[in-house]
């Protein structure tokens, strides 16, 4: 799927933006080197490629010129390709982060989605998947913070060491909301259980009623005229 890009720019996939932003720091790196960058630093808040997709976005950036690159013999018995942003590329990364919209994040939360649906579940597994989401978001929380103490040391990375705070901050809520799940969890299975053994527990196209009733209540706030 291609990143949302602006009239005149390369029309790219996010990863090959993602690639050549890495190559932007105008240091010559292979795949594997980007591989591992990009496990310590934009996985936090975006994904990282696998090797088979970095090699298959370089090899495309180098077709459209954007990078070039060359065969390092003086690695051992191994060599190596190594890739380096052109200036044509450095122009339509320039051109892409000043002018291309950026698309909303979109947020799919497998546990979240499982709560949803605790109605068919059992609420030990709940709080199984949520205790194991819990140590998720710790650990995510405290690589990025090593991370981030690791990109502040070098002061041409200020903004990935903001990235990197962002992340550490994020998983830091993401613990503190699975927390409070975690604590809200029995209340709601009691509110469940109640409502089993007294009204339906579930009410066909009752989601209608709800839609009805917020759109009233949205209809009813006052918009902000900008003035």
């Amino acid at each position: 799927m291609a990143a949302t890009s602006s009239p005149g720019e390369p029309n790219l996939a996010a990863t090959s933006w993602t690639i050549l932003g890495m190559l932007s720091y105008k240091e010559e790196v292979s795949g594997y080197d980007i591989k591992k960058w990009a496990d310590w630093s934009i996985r936090y808040f975006y994904w990282s490629p696998s090797f088979s997709q970095i090699y298959s976005e370089l090899r495309k950036l180098e077709k459209l010129g954007l990078a070039t690159s060359r065969l390092d013999l003086e690695n051992g018995a191994r060599s190596r390709r190594l890739y380096q942003i052109t200036q044509q590329g450095m122009d339509a990364l320039t051109q892409w982060v000043n002018e291309a919209p950026a698309d909303p994040p979109v947020l799919k939360h497998s546990v979240v989605l499982r709560v949803m649906n605790g109605h068919l579940a059992d609420p030990a597994r709940l709080k199984e998947l949520l205790t194991e989401h819990l140590s998720y978001a710790e650990e995510m929380h405290s690589q990025a913070a090593i991370d981030a103490e690791g990109a502040r040391a070098q002061p041409g990375w200020a903004y990935s060491h903001l990235a990197l705070k962002w992340a550490e901050r994020y998983y830091e809520s993401e613990r503190n909301l699975t927390l409070k799940m975690l604590e809200d969890l029995d209340e709601a299975a009691a509110v469940f259980d109640d409502a089993e053994s007294g009204t339906p527990k579930l009410i066909p196209g009752y989601w209608r009623k709800v839609e009805k009733d917020v759109e009233a209540v949205k209809g009813s706030t006052p918009q902000d005229s900008g003035t």
